[in-house]
């Protein structure tokens, strides 16, 4: 039985602006558990992108419960979500988030010079990341030397280096051709066939249909989660969908 990472029970969250509030969620319950692959899809203010906060720890809810790991976020410090952002959850961005005077070697060990280790360690650990996207040869080029779909591998490399519980991608694909966008999603199937947790965010169907499992969200709430019977793998398998 695969561990229970994340255990979201009954949350919401309302925003105040001015002298409104704004119910960005309401009454949103979800169990992810370790080595699944879930997309989360809706429109834009639909509430996935504050979906996505709450599950990065990037925010907390305004009313209910939210467990990472058996622990409480709503109990947590500054530091303490801070640590687990660092070490438990890598981040992939649709901008990449890449340091343009920096080569993609330091742009990848930037998340293990946060959490204080030593320099050799790091190089080792940024360069085997880096080969393990398939940029072994491309260490010591700036972003601006590298294509999108191989700046996007650097950020993945990034978000792999402290052999996090949790990959969070906000639509990965989004600066990417059609092409490319394979390639990424097909290397996101990879690194889940080895064991890592894959929560993908996006508004488009397509890239959705490559997870094993789809949480629809609409107006603040879960619309649907529903299992893909036979998910999307580039030139191997084609989607067919089923609510749970």
């Amino acid at each position: 039985m695969n561990e229970n990472i994340i255990n979201i029970e009954h949350i919401s969250k309302v925003y105040t602006v001015g002298d409104v509030k704004v119910h960005a969620l309401y009454d949103v319950s979800l169990r992810i558990d370790s080595t699944e692959y879930v997309a989360i899809m809706g429109p834009s203010g639909s509430g996935k992108s504050t979906l996505m906060n709450m599950l990065g720890c990037l925010d907390t809810p305004s009313g209910g419960k939210y467990d990472f790991k058996t622990r409480n976020v709503s109990l947590m410090t500054d530091n303490e979500l801070a640590e687990i952002r660092n070490r438990e959850i890598g981040f992939v961005f649709q901008t990449f988030n890449l340091l343009s005077r920096s080569n993609a070697l330091h742009n990848v060990e930037l998340p293990l010079i946060y959490a204080g280790v030593p320099s050799a360690e790091r190089k080792e650990r940024a360069n085997q990341a880096l080969i393990s996207v398939g940029l072994g040869d491309r260490v010591h080029h700036k972003p601006n030397e590298l294509s999108g779909g191989q700046r996007q591998r650097v950020a993945i490399a990034r978000a792999l280096v402290t052999n996090p519980a949790i990959i969070l991608a906000d639509e990965p694909t989004g600066n990417l051709d059609s092409k490319t966008g394979e390639e990424i999603m097909l290397l996101f199937h990879e690194i889940n066939q080895k064991g890592n947790t894959i929560i993908l965010v996006t508004h488009e169907e397509y890239i959705a249909q490559h997870a094993a499992r789809v949480i629809r969200v609409r107006d603040g709430l879960v619309e649907r989660d529903e299992a893909i019977v036979n998910r999307y793998i580039p030139g191997i398998s084609k989607p067919e969908s089923a609510v749970k």
